[in-house]
């Protein structure tokens, strides 16, 4: 299967590491926690009003689900370096844009897959119309993006510098 730059997440060797030892996890002592919960609430008797199985059984779903992200986000990963410090927009950069160019309606942004959300700075993922308007472009250029009402927004790269998380 031939993967498009649509679909391959750019990861650092650290975080491909910290991800994959996170499914790794997730996928041994973690479903043998949550079997453990499940079979111990199962021996308390009736099902249909036994929260503590309800709750183990909602928590496996919630597992499961991150296994699968993990298993996906892993399989189109391209280990690489951070990006330069050249001013180019790419992923794994904190950008600071200025809307129509009014350096007052400003936005800093990390240009990241959700894995990297960071509660310091507003995660974009590159395949967001935002990101893909401003792959590329190097501070003190303009960019343009769509909008989901269709219409185009221009922007400004004030600044691109490499996430430092």
């Amino acid at each position: 299967m031939t993967q498009t730059s649509e679909n391959v997440t750019w990861l650092t060797q650290e975080a491909y590491n910290k991800l994959k030892a996170e499914l790794e996890y997730l996928t041994g002592p973690a479903r043998a926690e949550i079997s453990a919960k499940i079979a111990a609430a199962r021996e308390e008797g009736d099902l249909r009003e036994n929260g503590g199985y309800h709750a183990a059984k909602e928590e496996q779903g919630k597992q499961e689900l991150r296994v699968r992200q993990l298993t996906q986000l892993l399989e189109s990963a391209k280990v690489g370096e951070a990006p330069a410090a050249d001013g180019a927009v790419a992923p794994g950069m904190v950008v600071t844009i200025a809307f129509d160019g009014d350096e007052d309606d400003t936005l800093t942004f990390l240009l990241a897959s959700r894995e990297y959300a960071s509660s310091d700075v507003e995660t974009y993922s590159p395949q967001s119309p935002l990101g893909t308007g401003v792959i590329g472009h190097k501070v003190g250029e303009d960019a343009e993006y769509e909008l989901p009402n269709g219409k185009k927004a221009a922007v400004k790269i004030l600044k691109a510098e490499p996430y430092e998380g």
